[in-house]
């Protein structure tokens, strides 16, 4: 590996966080900026390292699919999103690995996510979602459609499709929310993992004793084959059931909030009734819009990249910003107008290359389904509160709120 050069950093942005309190929704103006210097260019981040940004479609989408790169939290140039103290030695599973073993680790779980297999949980997530929406319908207003809809939902698919009992719900999505978080210290967030894997290693035990109809008892058997640790499936156990319902929940807010913001979108949608085709289109376009995984795919290069006219040196880092890609003009004309009836199919909001999100058709399905029910059932739901004074997770690696109060 060569010896990174140094770098004159007297020109050099400090790396901007993504959103303000000012434009929620769109990007912070100094998001904008730093699109505006093209697009590779170096900021400036923790400790004072310098890795590079990629903030255009073309050239975040050849590097997402570059085996230069390396997803490895372990390499010394890795641009953490989180600042050091926070950082932890958390196993994130095939998350932070390469290939094979990425592949190798991947493969395992990659067979219940298929279209196919999705497909046939739609009718399961329309009963769960009719359910939390008439006992929302039947409690006190305002209600916190965070609470009664948009992270039930999520976390009842995922704990099913795992074999996750889903009364330890309340356990694991505070751990999760622990996990995600960018301001818990590296003790916090170490304590979170610890208790999850602690648990997901418990319910592998059990699975191996008493295998059931369920991805974690799939795992008990590779695992039983020699083929893969009780570790190693405790810990993709962790990722799936984070990842599977941390995501979609915020996605299931953030855009809701969004399209109350737009009656015009939103009623698009509404009148969309049984086209699918119609709700899916929207579904794509709010995936692209809100680009919820905001401090952007980290990487640190292995060989020297020509990039737009840059050489990123092997062994620096590289932060590839999927919520500027989602917004560039050359594939999203006026990028920054919600528009349901865009084709959005480009967007990069599950990333790209081997390491694109795993479980994309599910949370696809799942924000189709909610999004259809929610507004058909409640045509005149409202904000129950001003959108200055929603909690938005600015202090979070996924973006969204903390809560939601809506009324009807």
């Amino acid at each position: 590996m060569s010896t990174v050069p140094p770098v004159d950093a007297a020109d050099i942005p400090d790396f901007p966080h993504p959103r303000s309190s000012t434009c929620p929704f769109g990007l912070s103006p100094e998001m904008r900026r730093l699109a505006g210097r093209g697009p590779v260019s170096r900021v400036r981040s923790w400790g004072g390292s310098t890795p590079w940004v990629v903030t255009s479609h073309a050239e975040q989408k050849a590097l997402l699919a570059d085996s230069r790169l390396s997803a490895d939290f372990s390499h010394p140039g890795f641009p953490s999103p989180v600042p050091p103290q926070n950082t932890g030695k958390a196993d994130m599973s095939f998350v932070g690995m390469d290939d094979p073993e990425h592949a190798r680790l991947r493969r395992m779980v990659s067979g219940a996510f298929t279209v196919r297999r999705v497909e046939a949980l739609r009718p399961r997530v329309r009963e769960m979602t009719e359910t939390c929406i008439e006992r929302m319908l039947d409690g006190p207003k305002p209600a916190d459609l965070m609470e009664a809809v948009a992270l039930p939902i999520p976390s009842m698919v995922i704990s099913e499709l795992l074999g996750v009992p889903y009364r330890d719900h309340d356990f694991f999505q505070t751990n999760s929310r622990t996990l995600v978080s960018a301001v818990a210290d590296t003790g916090t967030r170490q304590a979170a993992h610890a208790r999850l894997a602690a648990y997901l290693d418990d319910l592998v035990g059990a699975k191996l004793a008493q295998p059931g109809d369920d991805l974690l008892s799939r795992l008990g058997e590779r695992v039983e084959a020699g083929e893969l640790t009780r570790r190693e499936a405790a810990t993709m156990g962790v990722l799936l059931l984070l990842g599977g319902h941390e995501t979609t929940a915020n996605m299931i807010t953030l855009g809701t909030l969004l399209l109350l913001q737009h009656p015009d979108q939103l009623a698009r949608l509404r009148d969309a009734g049984e086209d699918t085709e119609v709700v899916a289109s929207a579904v794509e376009e709010l995936l692209r819009y809100l680009s919820i995984v905001h401090l952007g795919r980290r990487r640190t290069a292995l060989e020297d990249i020509e990039v737009a006219g840059q050489t990123i040196r092997a062994g620096e880092g590289v932060i590839l910003l999927g919520e500027l890609a989602n917004r560039d003009p050359l594939v999203f004309p006026e990028p920054d107008t919600l528009d349901l009836a865009r084709n959005a199919r480009r967007h990069q909001a599950f990333g790209g290359g081997s390491h694109h999100c795993v479980g994309q058709p599910l949370a696809r399905m799942e924000l189709q389904v909610v999004y259809s029910a929610l507004f058909r059932r409640i045509p005149t739901l409202r904000l129950a509160t001003e959108v200055s004074r929603v909690p938005f997770t600015y202090d979070a690696v996924i973006y969204g709120v903390h809560e939601l109060p809506v009324t009807w």
